[in-house]
């Protein structure tokens, strides 16, 4: 088994403190996060940001596994997964409402079909996907199948 390990500081309030996010790998070192950069489109990264990122890489990573599953090989998978934070209506807290991923992937010999499901089956089953919960949070996927020449 393997394991990854996010780290991240923080000082003062939360809505006047800051902090840093860093990975174990050292692939992302002391990024500066805030109440601003994360509710209010301030400079520095948000936790929701780089899960988004890291949604987008797993989901890549399904999609190609599933054209591979059919004998295809991948060309190219250019993913961005949007996630829109919101508050519970109910108790004001923080929430993310929605996660849409825009797919544009070159797939020789693939048909809409084909990658219709693939799309639908790398959302809902990729290794991030299933730690969802998907009774407090929609996820939807678009995608463009670009034709080889």
């Amino acid at each position: 088994m393997k394991t990854s390990t996010g780290i991240s500081t923080w000082k003062g309030s939360w809505k006047q403190g800051t902090g840093t996010i860093s990975t174990k790998s050292g692939v992302l070192k002391d990024q500066f996060v805030s109440f601003a950069s994360r509710f209010e489109d301030a400079p520095g990264a948000s936790p929701e940001e780089l899960f988004a990122a890291a949604h987008a890489a797993c989901f890549n990573q399904a999609l190609a596994n599933n054209a591979g599953m059919n004998k295809l090989e991948t060309a190219s998978i250019r993913t961005a997964a949007d996630i829109v934070l919101g508050y519970d209506e109910n108790t004001g807290h923080p929430q993310i409402k929605s996660l849409h991923f825009t797919v544009e992937s070159e797939i020789p010999g693939a048909t809409e079909e084909q990658f219709e499901a693939w799309l639908e089956r790398a959302r809902s089953g990729c290794t991030i996907s299933k730690i969802l919960n998907p009774e407090t949070l929609t996820t939807t996927v678009t995608g463009k199948l670009i034709k080889s020449k």
